[in-house]
């Protein structure tokens, strides 16, 4: 549970702004869309191949 204490005379617009990071860094949002429908295993690492190219790709562009 995310516990976010409000300070006195803070804004409760900035309150959310906090809660909503903290959110955001547990990986729990993630985790919940990769859940919400199965993936096989040969096509998560058809995915991860490709973003590994991908980054490879932009690294050789930034050397060159």
């Amino acid at each position: 549970m995310l516990v976010v204490p409000i300070k006195e005379g803070e804004n409760i617009d900035r309150a959310l702004k906090r809660y909503k990071r903290k959110f955001d860094k547990t990986g729990r949002k993630r985790a919940l869309q990769t859940r919400k429908q199965y993936t096989k295993p040969s096509i998560a690492r058809r995915a991860l191949v490709q973003k590994a190219q991908y980054v490879q790709k932009l690294r050789d562009a930034e050397e060159v």
